[in-house]
């Protein structure tokens, strides 16, 4: 039986219906967890987060296997790196996203609510940044040394601010809101918005709750870490389609992982330099395809990896000795 026109005929360089599938899957992951998984506001542990996260990684590895297998090797091989690169890069976000939840004072069982609504806004801002830069590669090829330019500046700029870290009390976005809503003086449960009566009319009106204003800054957040991570991905591919699905599934795992990282951070502060490696590699590797050809596929997934790797077990064993004294009995 033949499909209908609509579902075969090409989107953004695939067939309609690749992603129909793909927005199939997420749009079920993401009720599964709301709607199952986390129904009641309460808090996830670790050993949930990792199991969480090993689910969302499954899902994102066997999509993976099925565009090795629908679209070639070489595109399964980019998704991979662009999978491994989106998810490299947003560990950094995670740092900034704890600080953040610190600052508002969110209690964990709290902090799922707002991290799965702005999951929302992350598929919709990737969808249109990627659409944007995929515009921008096709009408001016040249602009991939523009991205390639940033990304080497980016993370040169990141290796010597690792020991800095974001002012959120003097965040000009948070200022703006602060000026512009009716903020209540604490949380109100789980809810972004509340009404209640306005201390100097007594008329009910509108409030914006501390946690609508974390989500907020998470959001903005990522629309900062999506400019350094977009263009590194275009550096691997430029097909929106291994773009946009890797770097969702990376996100969607991540986002999972959260808990868990957020209680050993503290562990990981040598990543960043690996980090900062992973963009000047990618930004590097543009400038060297007019002298040695375009960088194969799996020697940036295996560099990538590695620095990766590096990043998080020196950072473990650099760290070990105040492991062992939090572990160490009072």
């Amino acid at each position: 039986m033949d499909l209908p026109a609509f579902l075969v005929s090409d989107f953004l360089g695939q067939p309609a219906w690749a992603w129909l599938l793909f927005i199939a899957i997420v749009v079920a992951l993401l009720a599964f967890d709301l709607g199952v998984l986390h129904k009641d506001e309460r808090e996830i542990g670790v050993r949930e987060s990792l199991l969480l996260s090993a689910g969302y990684i499954s899902v994102a590895v066997v999509f993976g296997a099925w565009v090795w297998w629908f679209l070639g090797a070489h595109s399964g091989m980019e998704y991979f790196t662009g999978f491994m690169i989106e998810k490299s890069l947003s560990m950094d976000n995670v740092f900034v996203i704890a600080l953040i939840f610190g600052f508002f004072a969110i209690p964990r069982q709290y902090q799922h609510r707002v991290l799965f609504w702005g999951i929302l806004g992350v598929i919709v801002l990737r969808a249109i940044m990627i659409g944007l830069g995929a515009a921008l590669v096709t009408e001016f090829s040249w602009i991939l040394y523009v991205f390639g330019a940033f990304l080497v500046l980016t993370g040169i700029k990141m290796w010597w601010m690792v020991d800095h870290e974001p002012d959120i009390a003097n965040n000009p976005l948070l200022k703006f809101l602060r000026r512009h809503l009716r903020i209540t003086d604490g949380l109100r449960g789980k809810a972004f918005v509340v009404t209640e009566p306005d201390p100097a009319t007594g008329k009910a009106v509108r409030f914006a709750t501390p946690l609508l204003l974390a989500l907020v800054l998470i959001e903005a957040v990522d629309l900062v870490f999506a400019v350094d991570s977009v263009p590194a991905i275009f550096a691997i591919t430029t097909d929106p389609f291994i773009v946009y699905t890797s770097n969702i599934f990376a996100i969607l795992g991540l986002r999972a992982l959260y808990f868990a990282l957020a209680a050993m951070i503290h562990r990981f502060h040598y990543l960043k330099y690996a980090l900062a490696m992973v963009l000047v590699f990618i930004g590097g590797k543009i400038f060297l395809v007019g002298l040695v050809g375009k960088t194969p596929a799996w020697i940036s997934l295996t560099v990538t990896f590695g620095l990766i790797a590096g990043g998080v077990a020196y950072s473990m064993w650099k760290t070990r000795a105040g492991a062992a004294l939090q572990r160490a009995p009072a």
